[in-house]
């Protein structure tokens, strides 16, 4: 399982970002006392030797930088730039401003191999109260977020990125626990809408016709939650009718992360973006807290209780 979104590519030029500071603070994975300001000595969940919680160190942030680049650069198809490299890690500034949550093996036999808890999954999470502070969601680059924003002034908004699980753990168990410490974490920090982008395998949009028409045609965005990919970037999505895709299988060839975003209630936006950096076509994930489905809050408690240790 991985997703890169939202880090994809190179920001264009005048996009806001966190500056010099934060990409120094991301290399050594420090991070802001605005991005520290939420973190949770508590578990969040545990299941068996699996446990989810915030990085809670500088050392946990670089763990989690490795795995990311063991999962983007070394089994994907993602083309590291010198820096990251030569620091065999996934680095960028907003490493600098975001919390980052942790699935950590406690078992005796990862933390032999690893000489201490293994770090075998993780999410990265940006508030908007941050963002907003710090040059903005990275999403930006990609998708036309600042209507969407401007239409809902009241609300909380939380930027979902840079996910990937180590191959062994990519089972129900790790994901369920991943989204049991996404929702804690929502319900913790009262935030009210959950986005980010989300990858499709290669560049070439045409292959991935029934992908994209099946989410354009089944999982369109309403208005009130739209927002399209920039227009200097935009693919239609609208390659094939809709009675022509049989939903069923157009379902199964799904990326299981986007399968999972369905289930839980997402719409995806408007457009879709090719990356080349990391050889994905990119579509945006739209989850308001209250369009989620109450199978699944009722599955985790509506305190985030269910794995709580």
């Amino acid at each position: 399982m991985q997703d890169h979104e939202p880090l994809t590519g190179h920001p264009r030029p005048g996009f806001p970002r966190p500056g010099l500071l934060s990409t120094l603070q991301a290399y050594g994975g420090l991070q802001t006392g605005a991005a520290r300001a939420l973190r949770r000595q508590q578990s969040l969940g545990r299941i068996g030797p699996l446990e989810v919680r915030l990085a809670q160190s500088a050392a946990e942030v670089r763990q989690a930088q490795k795995l990311r680049y063991r999962v983007f650069y070394k089994e994907g198809s993602a083309i590291p730039d010198p820096a990251r490299l030569l620091a065999r890690r996934d680095i960028d500034a907003f490493d600098a401003i975001c919390d980052h949550l942790l699935v950590i093996d406690h078992s005796e036999s990862a933390t032999r191999i690893g000489r201490g808890p293994a770090v075998v999954g993780t999410y990265r999470l940006l508030r908007q109260s941050v963002a907003d502070d710090f040059g903005g969601f990275y999403t930006a680059s990609e998708f036309d977020i600042g209507p969407l924003l401007a239409r809902h002034p009241d609300l909380n908004f939380l930027e979902l990125g840079r996910s990937c699980v180590l191959a062994p753990y990519r089972n129900k168990r790790t994901v369920e626990l991943l989204w049991q410490g996404i929702w804690s974490y929502v319900r913790a920090s009262g935030l009210d809408v959950m986005f980010g982008c989300a990858s499709l395998d290669g560049t070439d949009p045409a292959k991935l016709a029934q992908s994209l028409s099946f989410l354009h045609h089944y999982a369109r965005v309403p208005e009130e939650w739209r927002a399209s990919a920039l227009p200097q970037r935009y693919v239609d999505m609208n390659m094939q009718s809709k009675e022509s895709i049989d939903p069923k299988t157009a379902l199964r060839a799904l990326p299981p992360l986007i399968k999972g975003y369905l289930r839980l209630g997402a719409y995806i936006g408007d457009g879709a973006v090719v990356d080349y950096q990391f050889g994905t076509t990119d579509v945006l994930i739209m989850l308001p807290v209250s369009a989620l489905n109450q199978r699944y809050i009722q599955h985790f408690g509506s305190d985030g209780e269910r794995h709580a240790a």
